[in-house]
């Protein structure tokens, strides 16, 4: 790869998995002070939740939103100190923005776990208020879609790839789009074990919360593009505009397959993932086959990476 311009991405929830990020903190005493810095700014033990679980623990959106994060920067550190890599812009799924926004310097670590704790706390508070939920929509044409939608009054929160939506409602929505996606022909209808209907009118409670938070926060230019979910374009250099796209994400579609397809329009032919699993580099090679793609989870994919990166 050593010819190609990378992306760098962070993971989105849904990720988490006990023991993430052990291998990294004691195999380096900077990544076990990253944890030890996030135990201190948000006031509980997330180290030992992200190392020992558990896994019921760690789902908890305001516990996996900044384990996911710290992981995730963790493994960006971790391939900066054994091999510096120049990334041509950053992104993220959901949450993943964050740590995308906090790689290209528009936001410090400490801010960037305090909304993030505060997000996952937000959101959780909205499932809760308003039952809700989501389902997988696999191999749906545009047609089908939207007849989905207008049948059941579900909504698109996700677009992983033009093969893959999640759509977001409430429970009896979620329960009559399975049957009606059946009606309608669409090769899969999966119904999601989410706490809630993310990024959908449902999160409207959370993203007013969440909005005297981000006044509060400094934020910066970013270093290099970042791609937004919501526009699939890069954010604006306006450190407003970033926190009013950032509040507008947290109820909006998060269009992933634009972020790749803008990703691929700034050269980017290789993809590195860094955090748990492989979800987001399996959708990059769902959107386009021919792109390069590699993750940084643990120790063992790290020293694949720097091999393949050259």
């Amino acid at each position: 790869m050593p010819s190609m311009k990378n992306c760098c991405m962070f993971a989105g929830q849904g990720a988490q998995v006990p023991g993430m990020g052990k291998d990294f903190a004691e195999a380096d005493a900077e990544a076990m002070a990253l944890f030890d810095k996030a135990n201190a700014v948000l006031g509980f033990d997330l180290k030992k939740i992200c190392f020992e679980g558990p896994a019921e623990e760690l789902t908890k959106s305001n516990i996996c939103q900044p384990a996911i994060f710290v992981t995730s920067y963790a493994a960006y550190l971790a391939l900066q100190k054994r091999r510096p890599t120049e990334f041509a812009c950053a992104a993220g799924l959901s949450l993943g923005e964050w740590g995308a926004l906090c790689a290209a310097g528009v936001l410090d670590f400490d801010s960037t776990l305090k909304v993030l704790e505060a997000r996952g706390r937000f959101m959780q508070e909205a499932c809760e208020a308003t039952p809700s939920g989501m389902i997988a929509i696999v191999g749906a044409t545009g047609e089908q879609l939207s007849a989905l939608c207008e049948k059941t009054g579900c909504t698109v929160a996700n677009i992983n790839s033009a093969a893959q939506q999640v759509l977001s409602g409430s429970k009896d929505a979620i329960v009559a789009a399975a049957t009606v996606a059946k009606e309608l022909g669409i090769k899969r209808a999966i119904p999601l074990a989410t706490a809630g209907g993310f990024h959908s009118k449902f999160m409207q409670p959370a993203r007013e919360k969440l909005a005297p938070i981000l006044d509060g926060i400094a934020f910066a230019a970013p270093k290099f593009p970042v791609l937004s979910n919501v526009t699939g374009k890069p954010h604006s250099s306006d450190p407003g505009e970033i926190k009013a796209t950032m509040l507008e994400q947290v109820t909006g579609t998060t269009n992933w397959a634009a972020d790749v397809e803008a990703a691929k329009a700034l050269g980017c032919d290789s993809f590195v993932e860094f955090g748990p699993g492989k979800v987001l580099s399996g959708l990059v090679k769902k959107i386009d086959p021919a792109l390069a793609t590699a993750n940084v989870a643990d120790l063992a994919s790290l020293d694949a990476t720097i091999a393949a990166l050259g």
